[in-house]
């Protein structure tokens, strides 16, 4: 392989506002043929982001010589098919989240990427954000001391308005629904940051339950997909962690990661409504002296910011994937990270739709 690695993206929605930027911005990786299922579509695309190969067909993308790696950012009832036929092509995948749309697709990926001696990498960039690094450091450090509550509020007004348009999104068979949207991000931080979770009880809620097709006329259309997760769990090493998800909450909160422990407490938190990555902030407080904002250190700082938060955590995880491909070994977030994400999504339904808690295996 090259020096530089030649990446096809799949997916052209996020593709377009994160991916193709991405993988163009990064001194290691350039972007050599773009996928849309419209063959006018595919060449406008690539014509507009001086992409040199556009396919309107997978198998043509993989076939491509000196291609070395694909990103998919598709809708999610899409990632087991195509992640599977991207491995079976012998390319390293990077990978949207969620992983899947159950836990035995996401095993079967990561299997074949085992045996087929490819790197994966999951898009969970909140372990890549300066503010969740440095949380992540002093917990670590034992700042807290023994934790007593984990409390997770993440309530945004990106779903509030009823008559944002319907789409696959509304759908739990296509992976729609707050759990996947946020909920994923929401497992892998907390086996990141706090450990593996030994039980959870679950209850999904519809609040919005048709919406109107701007396909089909403006016709309301039926939502079966959750846009509230409510969460109860317990975690290996007995603390109670407490989650509440929406994104139907006119003027929520926002995203908030909130640790208390017998020595001290940690705040994480933004209230941007607009980008779900720019404007975290984080206190702290030591045996009961009044929070402070902690500072963030030069050396997690990103070394450049864009208008569209998502993206300078995106190129850390380029990073870890051309690492990794380098290394030829999968760095965490890897399909293992996103199996276990996954297994709790799972998990979630099933307790939500029988009302009892659930082991995690």
């Amino acid at each position: 392989m090259s020096s530089t690695i030649n990446v096809g993206i799949v997916g052209t929605g996020f593709g377009q506002k994160i991916h193709i930027p991405g993988f163009q911005l990064h001194h290691r990786t350039q972007v050599a043929a773009v996928y849309h299922r419209d063959p006018a579509q595919a060449a406008e695309i690539a014509r507009s982001h001086d992409i040199p190969n556009a396919c309107s067909n997978l198998d043509e993308l993989l076939s491509l010589p000196d291609l070395d790696a694909v990103s998919i950012s598709t809708p999610p009832f899409l990632h087991y098919s195509m992640g599977k036929q991207v491995l079976e092509a012998r390319k390293h995948l990077l990978l949207e989240k969620p992983t899947t749309l159950n836990v035995e697709e996401a095993k079967e990926l990561q299997r074949l990427a085992e045996t087929q001696g490819l790197v994966t990498c999951m898009d969970f960039e909140y372990r890549f954000v300066p503010a969740w690094q440095r949380l992540a450091e002093l917990l670590d450090e034992g700042y807290v001391g023994q934790k007593r509550l984990i409390k997770i509020d993440w309530l945004m007004s990106s779903r509030a308005n009823p008559d944002r348009g319907w789409n696959w999104y509304a759908l739990k068979d296509k992976g729609g629904g707050a759990l996947g949207a946020l909920g994923s991000h929401t497992f892998d931080y907390i086996a990141w940051l706090f450990g593996p979770v030994r039980r959870l009880l679950a209850k999904l809620e519809t609040a919005i339950d048709d919406r109107p097709d701007p396909a089909d006329g403006g016709k309301r259309k039926p939502v079966d997909a959750d846009d509230t997760t409510l969460l109860t769990m317990e975690l290996t090493d007995g603390t109670p962690v407490q989650v509440n998800i929406s994104s139907v909450t006119y003027s929520g909160r926002g995203h908030w990661v909130e640790v208390y422990g017998d020595r001290g407490t940690l705040v994480l938190g933004s209230d941007n409504q607009k980008d779900y990555v720019h404007g975290f902030r984080l206190w702290g407080s030591r045996d009961g002296e009044p929070l402070q904002e902690l500072p963030i250190p030069e050396w997690l700082a990103f070394p450049k910011t864009y208008d569209d938060g998502r993206l300078a955590p995106f190129l850390r995880v380029i990073d870890r994937f051309v690492r990794g491909i380098e290394g030829n070994e999968s760095l965490v977030p890897s399909l293992r990270e996103g199996v276990y994400s996954q297994l709790l999504m799972d998990l979630t339904q099933r307790s939500s739709e029988s009302g009892n808690w659930v082991e995690v295996p």
